[in-house]
C-alpha cells in the first residue's frame, strides 16, 4: 500500500499533471452526477448509459462515480495512482466503444451525430499516465501519508 501511495513531495510536474486531470474530468462527472454544467443529472445519464449506450448497470454506476470522485482525489492528491488508474480505465472504455473509429479530430463543425475524434483522449492518457507514473507530487495528501522528503 505505501508504494501505492509513494511520491516525491518536492514534484511540480505531478502536481501540474494532476491538476489539469481534474480541472477537466470533474465536470463530465459533475454533469452526470449533479446535473450541472446542462448534464442530465444522475436518473438521465444512468438511463442513456443503460438504455441508449446498452450498458450494464454497474458499468453505467461506475463511470458517473469514477468522473466525479477520482477527480476530487486528484484535486487533494489523495490516492492518486488509483483515482488515475480508474479515469484510465473509464476513458479506454470510453474510446474503444465510441471514438475508435472516428479519427483524429475533435469535429466540432461535422456532420450531426459524428463522435469526437482521437486527439483529446490522447492527452486525458498523457496527464493520465503522469499521475499513474508519478503519484500525487508536490502538495498532495499522499507525499504527507508517506512522510517523504525531495
Amino acid at each position: 500500500m505505501k508504494q501505492l501511495l509513494y511520491t516525491n513531495p518536492a514534484n511540480v510536474t505531478a502536481l501540474i499533471a494532476r491538476l489539469a486531470l481534474a480541472i477537466t474530468i470533474f465536470p463530465h462527472g459533475a454533469q452526470k452526477l449533479l446535473g450541472w454544467f446542462g448534464g442530465n443529472g444522475f436518473a438521465g445519464t444512468m438511463s442513456f448509459l443503460t438504455g441508449a449506450a446498452g450498458l450494464p448497470w454497474i458499468v453505467g454506476l461506475l463511470v458517473i462515480l469514477i468522473e466525479f470522485f477520482a477527480p476530487l482525489l486528484l484535486v487533494l492528491g489523495l490516492a492518486t495512482r488509483l483515482a488515475a488508474l480508474g479515469i484510465l480505465g473509464n476513458f479506454i472504455g470510453i474510446v474503444l466503444s465510441a471514438h475508435l473509429h472516428s479519427g483524429f479530430f475533435m469535429n466540432w463543425q461535422a456532420e450531426a451525430g459524428k463522435e469526437e475524434g482521437l486527439e483529446y483522449f490522447i492527452l486525458l492518457f498523457g496527464l493520465t499516465l503522469i499521475s499513474l507514473i508519478a503519484g500525487g507530487g508536490k502538495a498532495s495528501v499522499d507525499a504527507l501519508v508517506n512522510h517523504n522528503r525531495p
